[in-house]
């Protein structure tokens, strides 16, 4: 027997506010009724928000009704979920554990526009969702749901060791995790931003040296950077950055924007330098990133906002001002 649901969602809009309106949803037999608990807010919630659909893909909550056919997950069980909500499981990225490059991916934007995490409850397909460890409380799980997955897939889907040396330019919502996440798995982290102003936080986190790039003509560093991980919301001076690459280094730009990647040539062929691209976690490199955070007490910086418009409204103005230490979660009645 299908069950009709009905609840409440906080939509974008033409001129940009925040809308609370209603949705109306089948739970299908290989779904779950989700009871939202918490949403992380992340600045690609930013892109959307003058878009006539529900917003949020950082959610965390508990499963309330599981569809007939759903044997993984039980009543009471604390879930969440981020960027991806389907694909079509049969596709050759699908079938080697790559599923986020799937051609008929559903997606956070393109997808799915009557729910988000910015609601009182969700219902996504049982196999897009994820389980929470128990030593993580859900204010904090919400915001790796896409932030944590993003920079954790960076450093582990694409080699880098122990042995490497990580760097890192930001200190905000990806940044932050970047640098608890590389600094555990054993890496040497040299964390970069404009001023000293976030020194002091970014060494707590597991920084091994901090460099200010602000009116800096040549970057001393104490290692040449193997793995360098864009978390700024803009393109650095890649003429600064170059020279401090090790050879055949990777550049991992990870921020959204719509800009084109301008880059000097030369050095990308002299020192044999690559860009890589990097998408969300695919489900079993995410379901590592939750055991990782777990073993490690990984856990985002967060300011909490209640989840109502107005709450929304001054959580996404905070972080559009640039003023968000680090992650805003929203919180649900």
């Amino acid at each position: 027997m299908v069950k009709m649901v009905e609840f409440t969602v906080f939509k974008g809009s033409k001129e940009g506010k925040i809308v609370q309106a209603t949705t109306k949803k089948d739970i299908k037999a290989d779904e779950v009724l989700i009871k939202v608990t918490h949403s992380g807010l992340c600045g690609t919630d930013e892109h959307f928000k003058h878009a006539d659909m529900v917003l949020g893909h950082e959610g965390a909550g508990v499963v309330e009704e599981i569809g007939a056919s759903v044997t993984t997950y039980s009543r009471g069980d604390s879930v969440g979920w981020g960027y991806q909500h389907d694909s079509c499981n049969h596709c050759k990225h699908c079938l080697t554990g790559h599923e986020t490059l799937c051609p008929e991916r559903a997606m956070y934007g393109y997808h799915d526009f009557d729910q988000g995490s910015f609601a009182h409850y969700a219902i996504w397909k049982a196999d897009y969702i994820f389980k929470i460890p128990d030593s993580i409380p859900r204010e904090f799980a919400a915001p790796l749901q896409c932030g944590g997955a993003t920079v954790f897939n960076a450093l582990r889907s694409f080699g880098a060791k122990a042995t490497d040396r990580v760097g890192i330019i930001g200190i905000g919502g990806l940044g932050h995790l970047a640098i608890q996440f590389a600094s555990k798995m054993g890496c040497h982290v040299t964390v970069f931003s404009s001023t000293d102003s976030k020194r002091d936080e970014a060494m707590k986190l597991g920084a091994s040296e901090f460099v200010a790039t602000k009116g800096v003509k040549e970057l001393q560093v104490s290692g040449k950077i193997d793995h360098l991980l864009i978390c700024a919301s803009f393109q650095p001076d890649w003429k600064q950055f170059l020279p401090i690459m090790a050879p055949g280094g990777t550049l991992y730009p990870l921020t959204v924007s719509q800009d084109d990647l301008t880059i000097p040539y030369m050095p990308l062929i002299e020192g044999e330098l690559r860009i890589q691209g990097s998408l969300v976690a695919a489900r079993a490199v995410h379901n590592e990133m939750f055991a990782f955070a777990a073993q490690h007490q990984i856990r985002p910086v967060i300011e909490k906002f209640p989840m109502t418009v107005e709450g929304i409204e001054a959580c996404m103005k905070k972080l559009d001002e640039g003023k968000m230490r680090y992650r805003g979660v929203l919180v649900a009645p």
